[in-house]
């Protein structure tokens, strides 16, 4: 029998220090533990799937709770039978005792395990539903302020028409209009060149 650990955060800026300590406490051996910076939406994670193809049965699986196992309410099931029937892997949620598939082996306590494992992977899909919708109105409201999303937008020097007639006349290459520009890239420049043209016309 092997002992692994999975740890999982949903961004490359999320601290996973918590669940690593939890996994040493537990004396899993370093090159056993499997760990993916990305969301649970799905089980489409490549330390995962290194994970699964290396379990074998009788093997046991520690996370720590059931929310870093993933957060989509059918696939948390579904992978929990992959796991625990197909492979014959034993699973530990740490901060949840009654999910320790090696205790209750019997029919009632079958069902209490199913029955908690049922209630918190809908919590935890339940969660990611929360946060989507909050970000979504958190990103509306913002618009309804005239804020804008995403990458700030470059402006334009003030001495931008200059740098397009010495460009033009061949005065200075492109990359010197770039770099005097902020050091946006080309696409970015043709398209603010296609707008001061067209303003230019107006006038």
């Amino acid at each position: 029998m092997k002992t692994y650990g999975y740890i999982r955060v949903s961004s490359t800026d999320q601290n996973e220090d918590r669940q690593l300590i939890a996994m040493n406490e537990m004396n899993i051996p370093q090159h056993q533990i499997f760990m993916d910076k990305q969301s649970g939406k799905d089980f489409e994670r490549p330390a995962y799937k290194r994970l699964v193809k290396k379990l074998n049965s009788g093997d046991l699986l520690y996370v720590l709770s059931i929310d870093r196992l993933g957060r989509n309410y059918e696939e948390i099931q579904n992978q929990w039978r992959v796991l625990t029937k197909d492979k014959g892997v034993d699973i530990v949620v740490l901060d949840m005792p009654l999910l320790d598939t090696r205790l209750h082996k019997d029919l009632m306590g079958t069902f209490i395990s199913d029955l908690v494992l049922q209630i918190l992977s809908f919590v935890a899909q339940s969660e990611r539903d929360s946060i989507k919708k909050r970000q979504a109105e958190g990103i509306a409201a913002a618009k309804a302020k005239g804020k804008h999303m995403g990458r700030p937008v470059k402006t334009m020097p003030d001495n931008f028409g200059i740098l397009v007639k010495q460009w033009e006349k061949k005065q200075i290459p492109l990359s010197k209009v770039l770099e005097q520009c902020g050091g946006i890239c080309e696409a970015t420049f043709y398209n603010r060149l296609s707008a001061w043209r067209s303003h230019n016309r107006k006038l």
